[in-house]
């Protein structure tokens, strides 16, 4: 028998203190009051079975809008306590925004360890690679209290190889995270899959994923959220060797220039592990090459060292067309590249 009861969708306002917030989500989870939307919704109610709503977009920015059941977001709770051996009285930290289900797994996980949240004095927290990296050079109050924490989960977007040899070296025990909202944050930690997540490699290396944490739908969408056995497929490409998986970058990331396959992320991290100036790359449309692949340094670039670089690692079709320097590059709040929004700024110089 279909479940036809609704319940109300009440959007969380801008004015509600974290600890309100906290709350209401309590309350959610327990079955009670409506539930709960992150971001401004279309809608005003949903199945009675949905708790939270939360908003995702790929890289194309297309707006979705993630429904996620209480038991989803319980069970990536306990799965991510058991990881990392956390017990009742422990103490998170919130240092992400709540409208992205990194947050909102934060307070979760809070309310299923029976605590508030810490500020300086926690044992764990969830931030990602750019927090990372700004407390590890200011060496000031976060950089301590990421210090003395149990764990801190780093994860939204490539976490570099040598930022976290650094961490490691300064006391700092980081656990990649891995996940999207559609399996309710982070289900992969340490490249080890969490309790109850199953994992398949599609053709192209591409990752598909389900388990007891996964969303059940994207809110008036048409197209299903996962395929008839339950598997949710991602945009990401990755590999699973000896009970560890090893992600390599966005499948749709992936451009095509002059009829040759151009990976962004690959061109981003080879060249910040080159430079010290911070790089993102992006394509706009173009007649003749169908798109063209720019890039943007957030310092002064040797054009013709890098684009000799870049032709030395990935082949001529990777040299860029149009280039950009001394700007503030685009990033997501959670850290993850704004691609689109610096396509756009292309798109005002292009000759």
């Amino acid at each position: 028998m279909v479940n036809t009861s609704l319940r109300e969708l009440r959007e969380v306002p801008a004015t509600w203190s974290i600890p309100r917030i906290q709350e209401a989500l309590h309350t959610t989870l327990q079955g009670d009051g409506p539930a709960l939307a992150f971001a401004p919704s279309q809608f005003k109610s949903v199945d009675s079975n949905i708790a939270i709503v939360i908003p995702t977009s790929g890289s194309s920015g297309a707006p979705k809008e993630v429904a996620l059941t209480a038991c989803a977001v319980q069970a990536s709770a306990t799965a991510s306590h058991r990881f990392l051996g956390a017990k009742a009285g422990q103490i998170w930290s919130l240092l992400l925004p709540t409208n992205h289900i990194a947050g909102v797994n934060v307070l979760a996980r809070a309310i299923e360890l029976g605590t508030t949240l810490g500020e300086k004095n926690f044992d764990y927290t969830s931030i990602v690679p750019t927090q990372l990296f700004r407390a590890l050079n200011e060496e000031g109050d976060l950089f301590r209290s990421l210090q003395n924490a149990q764990a801190v989960l780093v994860g939204g977007a490539a976490v570099d190889s040598q930022l976290l040899q650094r961490a490691k070296e300064s006391g700092i025990n980081v656990v990649t995270s891995y996940g999207m909202s559609e399996m309710c944050g982070g289900c992969v930690y340490n490249g080890q899959l969490l309790d109850g997540v199953e994992l398949e490699i599609r053709d192209g290396n591409r990752i598909a994923l389900r388990g007891p944490m996964q969303a059940r739908e994207y809110l008036g969408s048409t197209h299903p959220l996962a395929d008839e056995a339950g598997w949710f497929l991602t945009n990401d490409a990755g590999q699973f060797e000896a009970g560890k998986l090893t992600v390599f970058g966005r499948i749709d990331d992936q451009i095509i220039s002059g009829g040759e396959k151009i990976s962004l992320s690959a061109i981003d991290g080879f060249l910040n592990k080159m430079y010290q100036n911070t790089f993102m790359s992006c394509a706009i449309a173009d007649l003749e090459w169908g798109e063209q692949l720019c890039l943007a340094s957030s310092g002064e670039l040797d054009r013709e060292e890098v684009s000799n670089a870049l032709r030395g690692n990935f082949g001529n079709h990777a040299v860029p067309k149009l280039f950009l320097e001394r700007v503030q590059l685009p990033f997501t709040s959670i850290g993850k590249p704004d691609r689109l929004t610096l396509s756009r700024k292309f798109e005002m110089i292009r000759p």
